[in-house]
C-alpha cells in the first residue's frame, strides 16, 4: 500500500530541519523586503535531504504533489519538484506529456533559482526536445515580465546542448543580452559556457559579435574556463 502523503512528506521534511539553516537560507535565497524572492519561507533542510525523502514517495498521486507545489515553504515544493522530475524521467510518452502539463499548471511555484534549475533542463527542455513544435514557448518566456520564467527560457536550454543543439540557446541568449537582473547574466553566461564546452567556435562567435553589449557578469561567466589570454582579449572589448 502507498503511503504516501502530502502530509507525510511534510513532516518528514519538518523532523529533518535545522534552526541554523532555516537562518541562513532566507538571506542565500533574498527573500527580504524588495528581493527577488520576498517572503519565501524557508524550514532549513538540506537538499540532499530533500532528495532522500523525495526517493522515499516517488510514487506520489498528482493531487498529492499539487499541494506541495502549492506550498508557501520553500522546502515543500522543491521536494515536490524534485518528485515531479523523477516521474517525468522515468514515464512513457503519454506520462510525460501529462506530467509536462501538470508542471505549466505550477510554473508560479518555480520562484526561485534553485527551483528552476531543478526543474527547466530535466523536464522543461527535456520534454521540447522531444516536440519542437512547442519551442515558442521558450521565446515567450524569455520576453516575459516575470524572472523566473526568463529564466526558464534559458535554462531549459540544457536539455538541448546535452543532445549537441546550441542554435537556441545562442538565439534566446540574444534576446536575453540586455536583460537588467543578474539571475539572468549568470544563468546566460553559464549556458553560453556549456556551448563553448562543446562547441568551442560557437561561443566564440557569439562573444565576438556580442561581447562589447554584454552585462560583465554575463560575460565573466561566458568566459570563466577561458584560457587567461582570452579571457583578458574579451575583457578588454567590453571595457
Amino acid at each position: 500500500m502507498n503511503t504516501s502523503s502530502a502530509k507525510v512528506i511534510r513532516d518528514e521534511l519538518a523532523r529533518a530541519a535545522d534552526a541554523e539553516k532555516a537562518a541562513f537560507y532566507p538571506r542565500f535565497f533574498k527573500t527580504g523586503p524588495g528581493e527577488y524572492a520576498e517572503g519565501d519561507v524557508f524550514l532549513g533542510v538540506t537538499v540532499p535531504e530533500q532528495r532522500r525523502i523525495a526517493r522515499r514517495h516517488k510514487d506520489l498521486a498528482l493531487e498529492q504533489l499539487d499541494e506541495l507545489l502549492r506550498s508557501g515553504v520553500h522546502e515543500h515544493r522543491l521536494t515536490g519538484f524534485i518528485i515531479l522530475v523523477t516521474r517525468f524521467e522515468r514515464a512513457d510518452e503519454a506520462g510525460r506529456g501529462r506530467l509536462f502539463a501538470f508542471c505549466r499548471e505550477h510554473l508560479a511555484g518555480l520562484n526561485n533559482w534553485d527551483l528552476v534549475d531543478t526543474v527547466a533542463p530535466r523536464l522543461v527542455g527535456a520534454y521540447l526536445l522531444e516536440h519542437p513544435e512547442l519551442m515558442p514557448l521558450l521565446y515567450e518566456f524569455a520576453r516575459s515580465p516575470v524572472l523566473w520564467e526568463r529564466r526558464i527560457a534559458i535554462m531549459s536550454t540544457q536539455a538541448f546542448i546535452r543532445a549537441g543543439v546550441f542554435t537556441h540557446t545562442l538565439k534566446l541568449a540574444e534576446v536575453l543580452l540586455r536583460d537588467e537582473h543578474d539571475l539572468i547574466h549568470k544563468a546566460v553566461g553559464w549556458m553560453l559556457r556549456e556551448v563553448g564546452n562543446r562547441d568551442p567556435a560557437s561561443e566564440e562567435s557569439f562573444l565576438d559579435r556580442h561581447a562589447r553589449e554584454m552585462p560583465r557578469t554575463m560575460l565573466r561567466y561566458a568566459i570563466e574556463k577561458f584560457p587567461k589570454a582570452k579571457r583578458e582579449h574579451y575583457l578588454k572589448l567590453k571595457s
